[in-house]
């Protein structure tokens, strides 16, 4: 079963397709709006401020002989500094590759000779290893204050700029992928109209900025809508809503851990009645979480599936109109299939692999080793498993890699872990398999206990998988219930919130509950 998005016609009108014009437009007929803001104390930049800036980086570019269409790696801790170099090299026509700027230096000479660079801007000094030109900026040099004042207007036309990225490796080694500026302001779009975004919105984002969805979704759909979004370096539980208050916020991009730890308000908190919604992204949010933040703060959940293979986001909830718990939405700008193992489309009900193509989705990989994810057709393979419903709403169940077959019998991970969830005082879950000698795999609960920090807290943890144990066996089926539960400190997490379930095994186990 295919369900196309709507009609490309019914894509936003009037609207530059390059950084660069889109820069343009907004520094001269609304130049003196905030683009982008600092979560923590500082001067906010204007669209006119950013504009100039990319101007500089422009020229600057040009002088350092990095040719238009190259790869400039951007490694800065600052999220505006970060923001600003990102917009430069795009508008200036050329391939910015953000990396983590946390990363180690065998981390950072790795991600360099994957991406290859011909130069990189950084706030730090180069690895010993690495082979890439090097460009150190003190703080508040990415601005380029005062440099080249005299090209000021000159930036349209370029385009042809793009991201080079690689995925978080989660679930295997990392991919490396390209996308053309055409594919990102394509999925931007889309994103800015089906949020309804527009000037006067003020969106929150404490979301990474080397990863795909802060930069389509924060930073290049708030320039399509002319609009402001407040930049944090991460998310900071303490005086989060004040945080949100004092800036005025009116959406928030976030992820669902995000999302956890705000669905219980802290002392005398309040939530402004200002946010419109809360967005969610990275990974399938549980329906007790979402539950539970609905019923706190009031503020309406968004829930969207994406990833960079697509430029971020392939399907949402509707902002208006029927939103489903459980569900990643219906596509909006590309086209989503849910077919069995022999490619044919799956009835509507029925579990199977989701495939995606369309105008933002690659078609090719930069790295070998993947050529059979993508048909000829353009179908690319993602890897989820899920179903699509009657009304075309697609609901995830799981990574075709994360299934967990006990005895011949499919076990999704997330129906078990919404089961445990389903509980104030459970934060996180994650359910893996467990090598079996006789059954092959069984399921294995990983939790996160709300206030349980070390072996002290073994009353408390006891009382909380006791619960889980009693929920699993009176919801799930004998086989789908975990053999064992483990309350741990914390689950192992990516940059955007993903849960590394290779990297269970080694976290810091509270207390144990093994089933007989």
């Amino acid at each position: 079963m295919t369900f196309a998005a709507r009609s490309a016609e019914g894509a936003p009108s009037g609207i530059s397709t390059s950084v660069s014009g889109l820069l343009w437009l907004r520094s001269t007929s609304a130049g003196r709006r905030a683009y982008l803001e600092p979560a923590a104390e500082g001067r906010p930049l204007t669209y006119r401020d950013v504009f100039r800036a990319a101007t500089r980086w422009a020229v600057l570019l040009e002088d350092l002989d990095v040719p238009p269409g190259a790869t400039v790696g951007i490694a800065m801790s600052d999220p505006l500094e970060l923001a600003v170099v990102f917009l430069g090299v795009l508008a200036a026509g050329r391939t910015a590759a953000p990396f983590d700027p946390s990363s180690t230096d065998a981390e950072l000479a790795g991600a360099c000779l994957r991406t290859g660079p011909s130069l990189v801007v950084a706030d730090r000094r180069p690895p010993a290893r690495g082979r890439a030109e090097w460009v150190t900026m003190p703080p508040g040099g990415c601005f380029l204050s005062g440099t080249h004042s005299s090209t000021i207007g000159l930036l349209p036309p370029p385009g042809r700029g793009g991201v080079v990225l690689s995925t978080s490796g989660t679930t295997g080694a990392p991919k490396v992928i390209r996308l053309d500026e055409s594919q990102l302001l394509h999925t931007a779009m889309w994103v800015a109209r089906h949020l309804e975004l527009t000037p006067a919105d003020r969106g929150f984002n404490p979301l990474p900025l080397f990863h795909i969805n802060a930069e389509v979704v924060a930073l290049l759909a708030t320039l399509v809508a002319g609009s402001t979004v407040v930049l944090d370096d991460r998310f900071h539980r303490r005086g989060f809503w004040d945080a949100m208050e004092r800036r005025g916020v009116t959406w928030i991009n976030a992820v669902p851990a995000i999302l956890a730890r705000l669905a219980a308000l802290e002392g005398e908190e309040r939530v402004p009645e200002r946010v419109r919604f809360a967005r969610s992204a990275s990974a399938p949010l549980p329906v007790p979480v979402l539950e539970r933040f609905e019923r706190v703060t009031s503020i309406p959940v968004v829930e969207t599936y994406g990833m960079t293979e697509a430029a971020s986001q392939i399907t949402a909830n509707p902002l208006r109109g029927p939103r489903k718990p459980g569900s990643a939405g219906v596509p909006v700008g590309t086209e989503l299939r849910v077919v069995t193992p022999e490619r044919s489309p799956a009835p509507s009900g029925d579990v199977g692999n989701v495939v995606i193509r369309g105008p933002s989705v690659i078609r090719a990989y930069s790295s070998p080793g993947y050529e059979e994810r993508i048909d000829p057709d353009g179908w690319l393979e993602t890897g989820d498993l899920g179903y699509v419903d009657d009304d075309g709403y697609l609901f995830l169940v799981g990574r075709a890699d994360d299934v967990i077959n006990r005895g011949g019998e499919k076990i999704y991970p997330k129906e078990v872990e919404d089961v445990v969830l389903d509980d104030a005082a459970v934060t996180a879950v994650a359910v893996v398999g467990w090598d079996h000698e006789v059954l092959g795999s069984v399921p294995v609960a990983y939790l996160v206990v709300d206030g349980v920090r070390s072996w002290s807290d073994e009353q408390i943890a006891a009382r909380v998988v006791a619960r889980a144990h009693e929920r699993c066996g009176q919801v799930l089926s004998r086989s789908k219930r975990p053999v064992a539960y483990h309350v741990v400190e914390r689950l192992p997490q990516g940059a955007t919130g993903k849960v590394r379930r290779t990297a269970l095994t080694g976290a810091s186990v509270v207390y144990s509950l093994l089933v007989r």
